[in-house]
Protein backbone atom coordinates (compact mmCIF):
# COMPACT_ATOMS: atom_id res chain seq x y z
CA UNK A 1 0.00 0.00 0.00
CA UNK A 2 1.24 3.48 -0.89
CA UNK A 3 0.68 5.62 2.20
CA UNK A 4 1.45 8.86 0.37
CA UNK A 5 -1.32 8.23 -2.17
CA UNK A 6 -3.70 7.15 0.56
CA UNK A 7 -2.90 10.35 2.46
CA UNK A 8 -3.92 12.43 -0.56
CA UNK A 9 -7.16 10.49 -0.97
CA UNK A 10 -8.06 10.85 2.72
CA UNK A 11 -7.29 14.57 2.61
CA UNK A 12 -9.62 14.96 -0.36
CA UNK A 13 -12.29 13.01 1.52
CA UNK A 14 -11.94 15.33 4.51
CA UNK A 15 -12.41 18.30 2.22
CA UNK A 16 -15.64 16.80 0.90
CA UNK A 17 -17.03 16.04 4.35
CA UNK A 18 -16.05 19.49 5.60
CA UNK A 19 -18.10 21.03 2.80
CA UNK A 20 -21.10 19.10 4.09
CA UNK A 21 -20.44 20.35 7.63
CA UNK A 22 -20.09 23.97 6.54
CA UNK A 23 -23.25 23.81 4.45
CA UNK A 24 -25.23 22.31 7.34
CA UNK A 25 -23.93 24.95 9.74
CA UNK A 26 -25.59 27.70 7.70
CA UNK A 27 -29.08 26.50 8.64
CA UNK A 28 -28.42 24.18 11.53
CA UNK A 29 -31.53 22.61 13.08
CA UNK A 30 -30.91 22.86 16.83
CA UNK A 31 -33.81 20.49 17.52
CA UNK A 32 -31.66 17.65 16.18
CA UNK A 33 -29.09 17.90 18.97
CA UNK A 34 -28.84 14.89 21.25
CA UNK A 35 -27.31 14.62 24.70
CA UNK A 36 -24.80 11.80 25.04
CA UNK A 37 -24.01 10.77 28.59
CA UNK A 38 -23.86 14.21 30.18
CA UNK A 39 -25.14 17.72 29.59
CA UNK A 40 -21.85 18.84 28.05
CA UNK A 41 -21.37 15.88 25.72
CA UNK A 42 -23.53 16.61 22.70
CA UNK A 43 -24.03 14.94 19.34
CA UNK A 44 -25.90 16.03 16.23
CA UNK A 45 -27.00 14.49 12.96
CA UNK A 46 -23.95 16.22 11.44
CA UNK A 47 -21.62 14.04 13.56
CA UNK A 48 -23.48 10.88 12.58
CA UNK A 49 -23.76 11.66 8.88
CA UNK A 50 -20.11 12.73 8.70
CA UNK A 51 -19.01 9.47 10.31
CA UNK A 52 -21.17 7.48 7.90
CA UNK A 53 -19.59 9.20 4.90
CA UNK A 54 -16.06 8.80 6.24
CA UNK A 55 -16.45 5.12 7.08
CA UNK A 56 -18.05 4.31 3.73
CA UNK A 57 -15.32 5.97 1.69
CA UNK A 58 -12.42 4.80 3.85
CA UNK A 59 -13.72 1.25 3.52
CA UNK A 60 -13.43 1.64 -0.24
CA UNK A 61 -9.97 3.18 -0.05
CA UNK A 62 -8.63 0.40 2.17
CA UNK A 63 -10.86 -2.69 1.90
CA UNK A 64 -10.88 -4.99 4.89
CA UNK A 65 -9.73 -2.38 7.39
CA UNK A 66 -11.31 -2.11 10.84
CA UNK A 67 -12.85 0.96 12.45
CA UNK A 68 -13.09 2.61 15.84
CA UNK A 69 -15.11 5.83 15.69
CA UNK A 70 -16.82 8.14 18.15
CA UNK A 71 -20.40 7.74 17.00
CA UNK A 72 -20.52 3.99 17.36
CA UNK A 73 -18.77 2.44 14.37
CA UNK A 74 -16.57 -0.34 15.73
CA UNK A 75 -15.65 -3.21 13.45
CA UNK A 76 -12.80 -5.68 13.35
CA UNK A 77 -11.06 -5.76 10.00
CA UNK A 78 -9.80 -8.65 7.96
CA UNK A 79 -6.33 -7.14 7.61
CA UNK A 80 -3.85 -5.41 9.96
CA UNK A 81 -5.27 -1.90 9.47
CA UNK A 82 -7.68 0.06 11.64
CA UNK A 83 -9.04 3.60 11.26
CA UNK A 84 -9.62 5.63 14.45
CA UNK A 85 -12.00 8.48 13.67
CA UNK A 86 -13.65 11.46 15.27
CA UNK A 87 -15.94 12.84 12.56
CA UNK A 88 -16.42 16.15 14.38
CA UNK A 89 -14.05 16.89 17.24
CA UNK A 90 -15.41 20.01 18.88
CA UNK A 91 -19.12 19.31 18.45
CA UNK A 92 -20.16 21.84 21.10
CA UNK A 93 -18.15 24.55 19.33
CA UNK A 94 -19.80 23.60 16.04
CA UNK A 95 -23.30 23.74 17.52
CA UNK A 96 -22.65 27.21 18.91
CA UNK A 97 -21.03 28.54 15.74
CA UNK A 98 -17.57 28.79 17.30
CA UNK A 99 -15.16 27.98 14.45
CA UNK A 100 -12.81 25.58 16.26
CA UNK A 101 -13.61 22.00 15.27
CA UNK A 102 -12.00 19.33 13.17
CA UNK A 103 -12.14 15.96 11.50
CA UNK A 104 -9.61 13.68 13.18
CA UNK A 105 -8.36 10.50 11.52
CA UNK A 106 -5.64 8.08 12.53
CA UNK A 107 -4.71 4.90 10.68
CA UNK A 108 -3.01 2.08 12.54
CA UNK A 109 -1.16 -0.92 11.17
CA UNK A 110 -0.81 -3.69 13.74
CA UNK A 111 -1.68 -1.17 16.50
CA UNK A 112 0.98 1.32 15.38
CA UNK A 113 -0.18 4.63 13.94
CA UNK A 114 1.14 5.21 10.42
CA UNK A 115 -1.05 8.08 9.22
CA UNK A 116 -2.61 11.05 10.98
CA UNK A 117 -4.86 13.83 9.74
CA UNK A 118 -6.52 16.71 11.54
CA UNK A 119 -8.67 18.73 9.18
CA UNK A 120 -9.52 22.23 10.44
CA UNK A 121 -12.99 22.55 8.91
CA UNK A 122 -13.55 26.29 9.35
CA UNK A 123 -10.21 27.27 7.86
CA UNK A 124 -10.00 24.55 5.17
CA UNK A 125 -6.60 23.62 6.56
CA UNK A 126 -5.19 20.10 6.68
CA UNK A 127 -2.55 18.96 9.15
CA UNK A 128 -1.23 15.61 7.97
CA UNK A 129 1.60 13.11 8.27
CA UNK A 130 2.57 9.54 7.40
CA UNK A 131 5.18 7.30 8.97
CA UNK A 132 8.85 8.12 8.34
CA UNK A 133 7.92 11.53 6.94
CA UNK A 134 7.62 15.06 8.39
CA UNK A 135 4.29 16.58 9.38
CA UNK A 136 2.68 19.19 7.17
CA UNK A 137 0.09 21.93 7.29
CA UNK A 138 -1.32 21.81 3.78
CA UNK A 139 1.92 21.64 1.77
CA UNK A 140 4.19 23.37 4.31
CA UNK A 141 6.33 21.30 6.65
CA UNK A 142 5.64 21.98 10.33
CA UNK A 143 7.74 21.54 13.46
CA UNK A 144 7.18 21.86 17.16
CA UNK A 145 7.94 25.19 18.84
CA UNK A 146 11.62 25.98 19.44
CA UNK A 147 10.79 27.43 22.87
CA UNK A 148 12.66 25.66 25.67
CA UNK A 149 11.56 27.67 28.72
CA UNK A 150 8.31 26.94 30.53
CA UNK A 151 7.98 30.63 31.37
CA UNK A 152 7.80 31.49 27.67
CA UNK A 153 5.31 28.80 26.75
CA UNK A 154 1.60 28.76 25.95
CA UNK A 155 -0.33 25.59 26.80
CA UNK A 156 -3.77 24.14 26.14
CA UNK A 157 -5.97 21.82 28.12
CA UNK A 158 -9.55 20.62 28.23
CA UNK A 159 -12.22 20.17 30.85
CA UNK A 160 -13.40 16.56 30.65
CA UNK A 161 -17.08 15.71 30.34
CA UNK A 162 -16.61 13.08 33.02
CA UNK A 163 -14.44 13.69 36.08
CA UNK A 164 -12.99 11.15 38.45
CA UNK A 165 -14.43 12.49 41.68
CA UNK A 166 -11.12 11.99 43.48
CA UNK A 167 -9.09 13.75 40.78
CA UNK A 168 -10.92 17.05 40.26
CA UNK A 169 -8.81 18.95 42.75
CA UNK A 170 -5.58 17.41 41.47
CA UNK A 171 -6.42 18.53 37.96
CA UNK A 172 -7.23 22.06 39.12
CA UNK A 173 -3.88 22.18 40.92
CA UNK A 174 -2.10 21.23 37.69
CA UNK A 175 -3.89 24.05 35.89
CA UNK A 176 -3.12 26.49 38.71
CA UNK A 177 0.58 25.62 38.60
CA UNK A 178 0.80 26.05 34.84
CA UNK A 179 -1.04 29.38 35.03
CA UNK A 180 1.66 30.60 37.38
CA UNK A 181 4.58 29.25 35.35
CA UNK A 182 3.60 29.96 31.71
CA UNK A 183 2.23 32.68 29.45
CA UNK A 184 -1.17 31.08 29.96
CA UNK A 185 -3.51 28.19 29.24
CA UNK A 186 -6.09 28.01 26.47
CA UNK A 187 -9.19 25.83 26.42
CA UNK A 188 -10.17 25.54 22.75
CA UNK A 189 -12.72 22.73 22.98
CA UNK A 190 -11.07 20.40 20.47
CA UNK A 191 -8.25 18.06 21.49
CA UNK A 192 -7.51 17.38 17.83
CA UNK A 193 -6.93 21.07 17.13
CA UNK A 194 -4.88 21.45 20.34
CA UNK A 195 -2.55 18.70 19.15
CA UNK A 196 -2.34 20.12 15.62
CA UNK A 197 -1.33 23.45 17.14
CA UNK A 198 1.37 21.77 19.24
CA UNK A 199 2.66 20.03 16.11
CA UNK A 200 2.81 23.32 14.21
CA UNK A 201 4.46 25.27 17.03
CA UNK A 202 1.50 27.51 17.88
CA UNK A 203 1.33 25.91 21.32
CA UNK A 204 4.17 24.47 23.35
CA UNK A 205 2.11 21.78 25.02
CA UNK A 206 -1.25 20.15 25.69
CA UNK A 207 -2.53 17.95 28.52
CA UNK A 208 -5.88 16.43 29.40
CA UNK A 209 -7.47 13.36 30.97
CA UNK A 210 -10.58 11.30 30.22
CA UNK A 211 -9.80 11.44 26.52
CA UNK A 212 -10.92 8.80 24.04
CA UNK A 213 -8.69 7.29 21.33
CA UNK A 214 -10.57 9.05 18.53
CA UNK A 215 -9.92 12.42 20.19
CA UNK A 216 -6.16 12.07 19.90
CA UNK A 217 -5.11 9.35 17.43
CA UNK A 218 -4.53 11.67 14.49
CA UNK A 219 -3.18 14.64 16.43
CA UNK A 220 -0.79 12.70 18.65
CA UNK A 221 0.85 11.21 15.57
CA UNK A 222 1.23 14.70 14.09
CA UNK A 223 3.06 15.89 17.21
CA UNK A 224 5.44 12.93 17.06
CA UNK A 225 6.19 13.39 13.35
CA UNK A 226 6.80 17.10 13.98
CA UNK A 227 9.48 16.30 16.55
CA UNK A 228 7.43 16.34 19.73
CA UNK A 229 6.74 13.83 22.49
CA UNK A 230 3.42 12.31 23.53
CA UNK A 231 2.97 10.25 26.71
CA UNK A 232 0.39 9.34 29.29
CA UNK A 233 0.69 10.95 32.72
CA UNK A 234 3.04 8.17 33.83
CA UNK A 235 5.43 8.98 31.01
CA UNK A 236 4.46 5.80 29.16
CA UNK A 237 2.92 5.24 25.77
CA UNK A 238 -0.65 4.35 26.78
CA UNK A 239 -2.05 7.72 25.72
CA UNK A 240 -4.58 6.36 23.21
CA UNK A 241 -6.50 4.07 25.52
CA UNK A 242 -5.23 5.16 28.93
CA UNK A 243 -7.37 8.32 28.96
CA UNK A 244 -4.42 10.58 29.88
CA UNK A 245 -2.23 12.56 27.54
CA UNK A 246 0.65 15.00 27.85
CA UNK A 247 2.06 16.31 24.57
CA UNK A 248 4.78 18.85 24.02
CA UNK A 249 7.99 19.83 22.37
CA UNK A 250 11.07 21.00 24.21
CA UNK A 251 9.17 21.56 27.46
CA UNK A 252 7.57 18.11 27.62
CA UNK A 253 9.84 16.80 30.35
CA UNK A 254 9.16 19.80 32.60
CA UNK A 255 5.43 19.67 31.83
CA UNK A 256 5.26 16.01 32.76
CA UNK A 257 7.03 16.59 36.08
CA UNK A 258 4.42 19.17 37.07
CA UNK A 259 1.54 16.94 35.95
CA UNK A 260 2.92 13.97 37.89
CA UNK A 261 3.61 15.97 41.04
CA UNK A 262 0.02 17.19 41.31
CA UNK A 263 -1.80 14.20 39.80
CA UNK A 264 -0.56 11.66 42.36
CA UNK A 265 -0.70 13.81 45.48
Amino acid sequence: MNLALLEKDVTALCEEVSEFMNKESENFDISKIEQKGSFSNLVSYVDKESEKRLVERLSNLLPGSGFLAEEGTETKGTNDYRWIIDPLDGTTNYLHGLPIYAISIGLQRSDKTVLGIVYDVSNHTCYHAIENQPAYCNQKEIRISPITEMGESLLATGFPYYHHSDKKENYLEIIKTFLEKTHGIRRLGSAAMDLAYVASGKLEGFFEYNLSPWDVAGGAFLVQQAGGVVTDFSGGDNYLFGKELCAGGNIHVEMLKIVQKEWWK
